[in-house]
């Protein structure tokens, strides 16, 4: 069994942890939480060790009548790889204490790629991450990103891809981002950072991207422009590559499919915990090529779509496994269908 240690417990946290304790070769020894809400009540409440991340907090915690096992770095020991889901920029600071304990340790995309010096998605670039000490799994834009430019490229080879994206204000949890009535240039000054994001993991792919925030709180949704090598690359021929890719779900409008609303509430028919989208999804009736360019809507949904990379990202770094071995192992414990 590999011990995971989950240092953080937020949106990204909580659902690493459940997806770890819903792996056959996987334990979680703890979780890391700040401070005593209602998060680490629900965490206790399913088991799961609680640790605090400092001494601050654990006076809090002690305060609060919570039973907690010790500080962030008895857990760490305990553990044979760390996934950090903490805040932005939290992780790089933590990386100090992961290489004193000697500890390998899963990134969140909110760090910068050269926290861990590899980047990943799962299917893209596995086996670059095979047995490193540290690994950096890509924000939830740039992960279906990487997984629909990488089926495309695979079929028909690209030239350049442009995006926009319409970016989620905040999370649904967030009440003190909102409400807002804007749409907010994210960032005013051109390119975004998701394009650049992307090279990291694929690197001779050349993206340019642009995006703003709207006022919503479920997925965010991309408008892909993308100019291809292949002159002979039909619509059929990029829904093929689609249809084999993994981890990418194919909706139509003409199912009734005319917003990300309709989406989420397919994710919720689906009956997995709370709700989750794993999957990056296309519009197929968007699809359309016109002279040599590739056009398509895609949408992500921004609490879910990294977690199964986390998982992944985790048997990548302790070793021994085939990237679709893990794939299909993680798939088939969440839930993916293909």
């Amino acid at each position: 069994m590999i011990r995971v240690a989950v240092n953080g417990y937020g949106v990204i946290g909580r659902r690493v942890a459940d997806a770890v304790a819903g792996q056959e070769d996987m334990q979680v020894v703890g979780v890391v939480k700040a401070k005593p809400d209602y998060k680490a009540r629900l965490a206790s409440e399913k088991g799961y060790k609680l640790y605090a991340s400092d001494e601050k907090s654990l006076d809090a915690f002690r305060k609060a009548s919570y039973q907690v096992s010790g500080l962030a770095k008895d857990l760490v020991r305990e553990a044979d790889i760390v996934v950090d889901a903490c805040p932005e920029d939290i992780g790089a600071r933590n990386k100090v204490m992961y290489e004193q304990l000697e500890k390998k340790a899963v990134f969140q995309g909110g760090e910068e790629h050269d926290v861990a010096g590899v980047s990943f998605v799962a299917q893209c670039d596995f086996d670059q991450a095979a047995g490193k000490k540290f690994v950096r799994v890509v924000s939830c834009n740039t992960t279906g990103l990487c997984r629909i430019l990488y089926a495309v490229d695979r079929a028909y080879g690209i030239k350049k891809a442009r995006v926009i994206l319409a970016r989620r204000a905040a999370d649904p949890e967030e009440s003190s981002k909102g409400p807002i009535d804007a749409v907010v240039l994210d960032p005013v000054s051109l390119p975004s950072h998701h394009g650049e994001d992307v090279m990291t993991v694929l690197p001779h792919i050349n993206v340019v991207s642009m995006a703003y925030k709207i006022p919503t709180t479920h997925m965010h949704l991309h408008s892909l422009i993308v100019s291809l090598k292949d002159g002979g690359a039909t619509e059929a021929g990029i829904i093929e590559a689609f249809d084999g890719t993994t981890r990418l779900l194919m909706v139509e409008g003409k199912e009734g499919f005319k917003s990300t609303a309709q989406v989420m509430d397919y994710a919720r028919e689906l009956k997995r915990g709370r709700s989750d989208l794993f999957e990056v999804t296309v519009w197929k009736d968007s699809i359309k090529i016109v002279d040599d360019e590739l056009y398509m809507f895609a949408g992500v949904h921004q609490e879910a779509i990294v977690v199964p990379e986390n998982i992944d990202a985790i048997r990548a770094l302790y070793g021994g496994y085939s990237a679709s071995d893990s794939i299909r192992m993680t798939n088939k414990s969440l839930g993916i269908v293909k």
